[in-house]
């Protein structure tokens, strides 16, 4: 027989059950507690919430005065530890706002109601404004750079002050740890595809992404949390999920669902309203929460043993695998070596006469103004080059271009290597090519990536190609 409160799970291969909430209150439930918290408060009508969440039962009220209220009520003890500390937050985020540190207002509590089954109700007056159409987001000064400034507003807050209220505070690699044992714990339940993990440990590895001033951060910004009114933002809602952690939170609901012609205007304004020095992967990061925000709700279904939500949340996995299958990977990209084992006999003439042996030793520096065909360290120049068959491989030049082919230096060199053993003396001391143009520490840029340095973990095992 199901346990009380619970039913037969409808999907996830019967792993999981659908979770009925603890506590699930009617509208006029809710009313009534706002009557208690409120003393003299007379109700004269109620509205459904503008966003039911899964943790509180949430109504608006009108009282005889004309005013309205928001009453939260959590359904179960986990959403009222929640509320506790939330409480406590809205404390110094009020003060905040009143000494214009904060551009947005946020909810006053103004009375508690207890529960029967512990706990207490939130009741606080309605914020002005209507919640966000993320679509309507343009490029330029007006919304989308108002949104900008105020999520940085809450960032520039000293993360000090709030974590003394008990808020959770992270450094940037606890913070990344944090991460990587979410992905982990994701992953054994065996329903994120292995190319997302892959994706996702590659980012959550790179320690060069991971270096940030952890701020204050709302952590479950959405439209319905941010509220507008005259392109401004009024209001931010629902802080439960507040902590001091990684700024990069906070925007990655923007990333991915702002019209990509306003992310400049409100990166940039976000970017100027900061006093801190710029965060080259705070983007990065970003795109990265927003794809973790998936592993997150599925988890919350396993957690609460719901498999709608587990069921959504593989269904989400599955397209987002999908959507990211052709994008590069996040943040810095790991040098890729060509293979040039077969490009010689594609660039050569048919008949022969303008090959230079791939095996000829040279010393570059023995040669006066050829410092351009020095093999892997500067590419031919557009003086010399011929045109689009020029080869995107440093010092080697391609076609049959007859100006190009016949350059004096080339011609030259091509002379000298036919027949080394004629002029013994102008071979004497030569340092091989692969030797001569060994890794010395200089940086040796591979295509668009990252330099190698010798030192580096990775350390490259590949000889730079000889000249053809």
């Amino acid at each position: 027989m199901d346990a009380p409160g619970e039913r037969p799970a409808r999907g996830a291969g019967g792993a999981y059950r659908e979770h009925v909430p603890e506590t699930s209150r009617s509208p006029l439930a809710l009313a009534a507690l706002a009557t208690v918290a409120i003393p003299g408060m007379d109700v004269i009508a109620t509205r459904p919430p503008r966003n039911p969440g899964a943790d509180f039962d949430v109504v608006g009220v009108l009282d005889s005065a004309r005013r309205r209220w928001i009453v939260r009520a959590p359904r179960r003890a986990s959403a009222g530890a929640a509320l506790e500390a939330e409480v406590a937050l809205l404390g110094v985020l009020g003060a905040a706002v009143d000494s214009g540190a904060l551009r947005f207002d946020v909810p006053r509590p103004a009375g508690f109601a207890p529960l029967p089954e512990g706990g207490r109700a939130m009741v606080y007056p309605e914020l002005l404004g209507q919640p966000l159409a993320v679509d309507r987001l343009a490029h330029g000064p007006g919304l989308a750079a108002q949104v900008g400034r105020a999520i940085a507003s809450l960032h520039e807050i000293d993360g000090a002050t709030l974590a003394e209220v008990g808020l959770p505070a992270y450094d940037a690699d606890s913070y990344r740890r944090r991460r990587l044992a979410e992905v982990d714990e994701a992953a054994a339940t065996g329903y994120v595809p292995a190319a997302l993990l892959r994706r996702w440990e590659h980012a959550l590895e790179d320690v060069a992404l991971w270096r940030f001033r952890a701020t204050p951060v709302h952590g479950d910004l959405a439209a319905e949390h941010v509220l507008v009114a005259d392109d401004a933002v009024t209001g931010v809602l629902d802080w439960s999920d507040a902590r001091v952690a990684d700024p990069a939170d906070d925007l990655a609901w923007l990333l991915s669902s702002a019209p990509e012609e306003s992310l400049d205007s409100i990166l940039e304004a976000y970017a100027l309203a900061r006093t801190e020095t710029a965060d080259e992967h705070l983007a990065d990061r970003a795109v990265l929460a927003g794809e973790l925000a998936v592993v997150r709700w599925l988890m919350h279904g396993v957690r609460v043993r719901d498999g709608q939500v587990v069921d959504e949340a593989i269904t989400m996995l599955s397209q987002l695998a999908d959507d990211v299958a052709d994008a590069g990977p996040i943040g810095r990209t790991e040098p890729v070596m060509a293979d040039w084992s077969n490009e010689s006999s594609e660039s050569e003439d048919e008949d022969g006469a303008d090959e230079y042996p791939a095996n000829h030793e040279y010393d570059a520096d023995d040669e006066p103004g050829t410092d351009e065909y020095r093999a892997g360290h500067e590419p031919v120049t557009d003086e010399h080059a011929s045109g689009p068959e020029r080869s995107h491989r440093p010092g080697v030049l391609t076609g049959d271009d007859n100006e190009t082919a016949d350059h004096p230096e080339l011609r030259r060199l091509r002379e000298s290597a036919a027949s080394p053993a004629e002029h013994p003396e102008d071979h004497a001391g030569e340092t091989p090519a692969a030797d001569a143009h060994a890794l010395t520490g200089e940086e040796i840029r591979v295509g668009q990536d990252r330099p190698f340095r010798r030192g580096d973990d990775e350390t490259p095992t590949a000889q730079l190609p000889p000249l053809t």
